[in-house]
């Protein structure tokens, strides 16, 4: 497990294959979680490793974070003995990023009993948004372990 993942994000991973917790895209993309609750999740992603061939940032980085981040504000919302998974991503990209980091910041649109719904800018180290995104969840029983 990396050493980027906070501890709310450590209970939503609780219980799920160690061999599948190790492979989480998160770390793949150099994401750290800066804040985790259920009102707002804030992460950055680095901008060099995530390049595509114009060398800006990949709008699937983009959506790599947008859709972390937008799943833990879904799962840490979604109550106990329940799961968020998504079923739509919708990503803005507003302007090209070249270099540093990316922050996200996920807020609850909507948290209902079958579906969350979830808010996600992406700014760049001036505060200038690059992505905005929208996440919707369906939230689930949880499979008997």
């Amino acid at each position: 497990m990396s050493e980027h993942v906070s501890d709310p994000f450590q209970e939503i991973l609780a219980g799920i294959d160690p061999v599948v917790a190790k492979q989480q895209l998160n770390d793949k993309v150099g994401m750290t979680v800066l804040e985790t609750s259920p009102e707002r999740v804030v992460a950055t992603m680095p901008v060099e490793g995530n390049l595509q061939p114009y060398g800006l940032l990949h709008g699937g980085a983009n959506a790599v974070l947008a859709e972390a981040l937008g799943s833990t504000v879904a799962a840490l919302n979604a109550g106990p003995g329940k799961l968020a998974v998504g079923v739509e991503l919708s990503c803005s990209h507003h302007r090209g990023v070249r270099q540093g980091v990316v922050t996200g910041v996920a807020v609850p649109l909507h948290v209902g009993r079958t579906t969350v719904s979830v808010d996600i800018a992406i700014t760049d180290e001036a505060g200038r948004r690059s992505c905005t995104a929208r996440l919707t969840c369906a939230v689930i029983e949880a499979p008997a372990q």
